[in-house]
């Protein structure tokens, strides 16, 4: 009786741990991607802030995915990671994503783009402000992209960062406004891990 007690738990310990193990190893591989997609965004600045809330200028504040400073001003990204066909335009109310069975809507989120442009404008001064909604590699516009969408792989060609040193000289005009933003900024209970 006591093997068959000690031959069950050595079993039932061997299946925790087994799971414990693929738990931790799926976990470390999506912490991986998630890095290397921020990788991906943010190669194409010269400084940035990610996951940060802006004032709205009406006393509340607004969650920022990220802030990029670029040769070409600042650059609000707002990064929606869903995986399917993606159904969107400029006049629809309402998007909508296919995957396979799976099916589900989003209010179009150009209109919550706007509204963080002009807050982070609002601050920024004279400089530049730009907004891009930014879908990862899993989604797929088969209609074609709405205006200011753009898929993470297209950032590089958008906004080409070229010469490091040249771009830092030509974000240098940037350089107070962007630190006078980057002060106003607070971290979001919102971040993404």
């Amino acid at each position: 009786m006591t093997h068959i007690f000690v031959a069950v738990v050595a079993v039932l310990s061997g299946i925790g741990i087994g799971l414990l193990i693929a738990w931790g190893w799926r976990r470390y591989r999506l912490r991986r991607q998630r890095m290397a997609l921020v990788g991906r965004i943010t190669s194409v600045s010269i400084d940035h802030v990610r996951d940060v809330l802006v004032p709205d200028g009406n006393g509340g504040v607004l969650h920022l995915d990220f802030v990029l400073l670029t040769p070409r001003g600042l650059l609000v990204i707002d990064l929606r990671d869903v995986s399917g066909n993606v159904f969107g335009s400029d006049q629809m109310s309402d998007w909508t994503v296919m995957d396979g069975a799976q099916r589900f809507t989003f209010t179009n989120p150009q209109s919550a783009l706007y509204d963080r442009v002009a807050a982070v404008r609002a601050i920024a001064g004279s400089v530049p402000v730009e907004g891009r909604i930014v879908f990862t590699r899993r989604a797929a516009f088969p209609k074609g992209l709405p205006r200011f969408t753009l898929g993470e792989d297209s950032m590089l060609s958008d906004y080409p960062l070229g010469d490091r040193a040249v771009a830092e000289r030509a974000a240098g005009q940037y350089r107070t406004f962007w630190e006078n933003l980057k002060s106003q900024l607070a971290p979001s209970p919102l971040a993404k891990p």
